[in-house]
């Protein structure tokens, strides 16, 4: 499970900037190998990408990435191509536009029966100045924001700040408890929407590239627009008591707001279950796959938790009270809520 790749889906109306925050990703991943999945090469400016027109081909970015244009039957064979190990992919990108219906897209992932790809979630990416009237011409804009995981509202320089705050508002009771991010010209931090890999190599005394240095420096150094950008959270929770599967299983179906994705593994309180429980949660999908611990590995649960604008105390409190505490062991039924996420 842990080495599934995650396929992040990005919807969003035309000139909503998905095309822009895809650039971003790939610019700025930190050695992240990204499979982008269009069905328009002609949609994506990639500045070393010289191949508008061009159908149904893979084409390599450079830096391990890889862009591909797919009619949406040929998705499960794509997957299939890019999962593959020698392909070398982390994330595979899917941008929704024109494809499908994002509904279509989830079923597609979350029902695949390649072992090697999981959902990795739906990101609406909408335009902050045009959302009033895209919402009025486009009703089924509503539609796709409850679907999401994250939302995320891009081209919030456009808009005065008392504005930005009604309209996340208004979003927000849209979709209840799903993040929504806000930032200009897609920038968004890949840490939130995937894992930055873990490279054999350490980068000790590696001289940075010049678009590394970029890179940082816009980071780090975006100070007048810092306040339209908004950061993700990241919360660890270690236990070395075991945890009450029924408390856990009711943290992830009630999450804090906020929360976008969720990984790490559980050791259960069950008298008769000493596995080990990986855990992969993003927005309303819980994934639990029982496993075995390593010889000599402590059967400790380790949690992280991704998202943003998320109550980071809350969210650990609520956390360390679905650690089990009495004596005695829980009965088996303390397991059905996990087995109801577990694959058949």
């Amino acid at each position: 499970m842990a080495d599934r790749i995650p396929v992040l889906i990005v919807a969003g109306f035309l000139g909503s900037g998905k095309t822009t925050m895809l650039n971003h990703l790939l610019r700025n991943n930190r050695g992240t190998r990204i499979g982008v999945v269009v069905n328009d090469f002609g949609a994506i400016n990639i500045d070393s990408m010289l191949v508008a027109g061009q159908v149904d081909a893979m084409v390599s970015l450079g830096n391990g990435c890889v862009c591909c244009a797919v009619d949406v039957t040929e998705l499960d064979e794509l997957f299939t191509r890019l999962a593959q190990p020698r392909a070398n992919i982390d994330v595979i990108v899917v941008e929704a536009s024109g494809l499908a219906e994002p509904r279509n897209l989830i079923r597609m992932v979350v029902g695949s029966d390649n072992p090697r790809i999981r959902y990795g979630g739906l990101v609406e990416v909408v335009d902050a100045e045009q959302f009033p009237e895209t919402r009025e011409r486009h009703p089924e804009l509503l539609t796709h924001l409850r679907l999401a995981d994250l939302v995320v509202v891009n081209k919030a320089d456009r808009v005065a700040a008392a504005e930005l705050d009604t309209l996340r508002g208004e979003i927000a009771e849209l979709v209840g408890t799903v993040p929504v991010y806000a930032t200009t010209r897609g920038r968004i931090d890949p840490g939130l929407l995937f894992d930055e890999p873990l490279r054999e190599t350490p980068r000790v005394a590696e001289q940075l590239s010049f678009d590394e240095l970029l890179a940082d420096h816009d980071h780090d150094g975006d100070h007048e627009h810092r306040h339209l950008h908004d950061d993700y959270t990241s919360v660890s929770f270690t236990s070395e008591r075991e945890l009450d599967p029924r408390r856990l299983v009711g943290f992830l179906e009630d999450p804090p707001p906020g929360l976008f994705r969720a990984k790490g593994f559980a050791a259960f309180g069950v008298a008769a279950e000493r596995r080990k429980f990986v855990l992969h949660m993003v927005g309303r999908h819980i994934v639990f796959e029982p496993g075995a611990w390593r010889r000599g590995e402590p059967r400790t649960s380790r949690l992280v938790l991704i998202g943003a604008g998320m109550p980071a105390d809350a969210a650990l409190s609520r956390l360390r009270e679905t650690v089990h505490t009495a004596d005695e062991f829980l009965d088996e039924q303390a397991m059905l809520g996990v087995w109801r996420y577990t694959p058949h």
